[in-house]
């Protein structure tokens, strides 16, 4: 996936031209196996690309090129041996699943080193779609796995899936059920928190931004995003109903665009984890922006950093955590 560092999007028009960040649990190194990881045998799994991955026996060194599965692997107990852009990893989703020192970086998101992955002597490289080409090389040295990243028509089913994949290989199945469990309870815990304040009938935008020349462009999230499916799942309206690219649920929009919820009742919550302030300095002194009833209102808030928005079930829950702070507290 290549969403941040917030690559640039077009505003709605070109919209279809475009696709385009609760503490861990305790996480070990890859060569302390434990749980069902020191299993012995062959483990198997059919990917998102239709390809049987089969090992001689589950990973336990594991290196991730994308940051949701960087997650993953981390949530169900072994601490990757390699990463694609760590650095980015620390500042979007490291508040919530941090890395230690032993991880290496493999390179940048879109363009990972393949000596770098060779040189880890890995049992399995995880990545997306968006790495497919990049398969055949990386074959010559260690197994690769494909997941599915995202999907618009059900994101949180979607993560279910890659999450047992990669536990399967990893022979980790027993943490997957023990990580589902308690991000289903959370959301529950988070449904019922709101449902007991009352505030659940005020819609939600969330979005992040950069600068675009002059301009500051918005980047909505949509009800198909993660974001958005964790909202619904709570009971929760996502206030944004224009264009989504089809994949990630994210729309596109700016400033002018905004205008359409001058006298709307909402709550908009924005991600800041790079600190470019884009929706305080970034927009300061529009007239448009400042006269915005939920800005008026001070119905602003600012996800905490490191929190991931299209991560697994610890950045969810973190996000569904964020989600009550806002309507429940």
């Amino acid at each position: 996936m290549r969403i941040p560092a917030l690559k640039s999007f077009a505003v709605p028009a070109a919209l279809a031209a475009v696709l385009a960040a609760a503490a861990c649990g305790t996480t070990e190194d890859g060569q302390d196996a434990g749980g069902d990881a020191a299993a012995e045998g062959p483990v198997s799994v059919t990917d998102f690309l239709g390809r049987t991955v089969e090992l001689d026996a589950p990973a336990e060194d594991v290196v991730a090129l994308e940051w949701a599965e960087v997650e993953l692997v981390a949530s169900l107990g072994v601490m990757p041996v390699g990463v694609a852009d760590l650095a980015g990893y620390n500042t979007w989703v490291g508040g919530v699943v941090p890395l230690d020192d032993t991880v290496t970086d493999v390179g940048t998101r879109s363009e990972p080193s393949i000596d770098a992955i060779a040189g880890l002597g890995a049992d399995l490289v995880v990545m997306e779609t968006d790495d497919e080409e990049l398969i055949a090389s990386i074959e010559e040295f260690v197994p690769v796995l494909v997941t599915e990243g995202s999907n618009e028509t059900d994101n949180v089913a979607r993560m279910k899936r890659d999450l047992d994949m990669i536990a399967t290989l990893m022979g980790r199945t027993d943490e997957a059920d023990a990580l589902w469990s308690e991000f289903e309870a959370k959301v529950a815990d988070t449904k019922a928190a709101i449902e007991a304040a009352g505030t659940g009938d005020v819609p939600y935008l969330f979005a992040d931004g950069w600068i675009e020349g002059d301009a500051v462009a918005i980047r909505p999230f949509g009800a198909g995003s993660l974001v958005g499916s964790l909202g619904t799942a709570v009971g929760l309206e996502n206030a944004w109903t224009g264009e989504t690219d089809g994949m990630w649920g994210l729309g596109g929009t700016d400033v002018e665009g905004m205008a359409q919820y001058t006298d709307t009742e909402l709550k908009f919550i924005n991600n800041n984890a790079d600190g470019s302030n884009i929706f305080t300095e970034g927009v300061a002194g529009n007239a448009i922006w400042e006269n915005l009833a939920f800005v008026q209102s001070g119905d602003v808030y600012e996800l905490p950093a490191g929190t991931w928005t299209f991560g697994g079930p610890r950045s969810s829950e973190a996000l569904l955590d964020y989600f009550a702070e806002v309507y429940a507290s």
